[in-house]
C-alpha cells in the first residue's frame, strides 16, 4: 500500500497506535480523518498535526456508527481506507461481580463496532481506487492474557472476522489487512497501566514498512511469534503469559 494519495479514516485515532498510524499516512501525503470519544484528545492531536481532520464519535453507539459512515463518505467522497483501531482493554477478575454494562461496552467497541463499520463502508470502498480495510487485532488473539479475558476474546473474534472478510472480499478491489500488535507502550487500559512493551515508534515504523510492501497480515515481536506458533507452542506461550 502506498502512503500517499489516500483518504484514511482511523477510529480511536486521537492517541496511541491509532494516532501513530494516522501520522504515518499524513506524513506520506494522505488526507487523514481521526475520530474518537475524547474531544480534548482529538483537539490535542490536531494541534500537533494541523492537517488532521477530527470528529467526535462514539463507535460504541450504533446510531453514531451509522452517522459516521454517512458523514465520512459524503464529506470525503474519495475515502478509500478504513482503519478499525478503536478498542479498550480492562483488567477483569471473573470471580467478582461487575455491572454487565462495563463488559458489554468492551464487547461492543472491540468487536461489534469494527464488524459493523466494515459492513457499512464496503459498498463505498468498492468504488474507490486502492481501497482497504485495516483491522487492528492483537498478539492476544492467538494466546490470551488471562487478566484481560474479555479483551483477549474480542481480539480473537476480530482476527477470525478479518479472515472471513478477506475471503468474502477476495474478488473485490478491497484489500483486507490485519495488524496484530504486541504489548506496546501506550495508555491502553488507562494512564499508567500499559507503560511496558515495545516503544510506539519502533512498532509503528516496522508495521508501516510492511504495510507499504503489501503484506496483508502484519505482526511484530511477540505477536509475530504467537501468530505463527503451533498448538504446543501456543500452550507454552499461554503458560509464560499466565504464570
Amino acid at each position: 500500500m502506498q502512503m500517499n494519495s489516500n483518504t484514511v479514516l482511523v477510529t480511536g485515532g486521537a492517541s496511541g497506535i491509532g494516532l501513530a498510524i494516522a501520522e504515518h499516512f499524513l506524513r506520506g501525503g494522505s488526507e487523514v480523518i481521526i475520530c474518537g470519544r475524547d474531544k480534548l484528545k482529538l483537539a490535542a492531536a490536531k494541534d500537533k498535526n494541523p492537517k488532521l481532520h477530527i470528529r467526535v464519535c462514539d463507535v460504541a453507539i450504533e446510531a453514531e456508527r451509522l452517522w459516521l459512515a454517512s458523514w465520512a463518505t459524503t464529506t470525503f467522497p474519495a475515502l478509500n481506507v478504513l482503519v478499525n483501531n478503536a478498542g479498550i482493554q480492562r483488567r477483569v477478575d471473573l470471580t467478582k461481580a461487575e455491572p454487565w454494562t462495563q463488559t458489554r461496552q468492551e464487547l461492543v467497541i472491540n468487536v461489534e463496532a469494527p464488524i459493523h463499520l466494515s459492513m457499512l463502508f464496503i459498498a463505498h470502498l468498492t468504488q474507490q481506487q486502492r481501497p482497504a480495510i485495516i483491522n487492528i487485532t492483537s498478539g492476544l488473539s492467538f494466546a490470551p492474557l488471562a487478566n484481560v479475558p474479555v479483551y483477549s476474546a474480542t481480539k480473537a473474534a476480530l482476527h477470525s472476522f478479518t479472515l472471513s472478510l478477506r475471503h468474502q472480499l477476495a474478488k473485490t478491489p478491497i484489500k483486507v489487512i490485519e495488524i496484530a500488535p504486541p504489548a506496546v507502550n501506550t495508555d491502553l487500559g488507562g494512564p499508567g497501566l500499559h507503560t511496558f512493551g515495545v516503544a510506539l515508534d519502533e512498532f509503528t515504523n516496522a508495521v508501516m514498512t510492511r504495510l507499504e510492501k503489501g503484506d496483508l497480515e502484519i505482526a511484530y515481536g511477540f505477536s509475530e511469534k504467537a501468530s505463527q506458533a503451533s498448538r504446543a507452542e501456543l500452550d507454552q506461550i499461554f503458560k509464560q503469559l499466565n504464570p
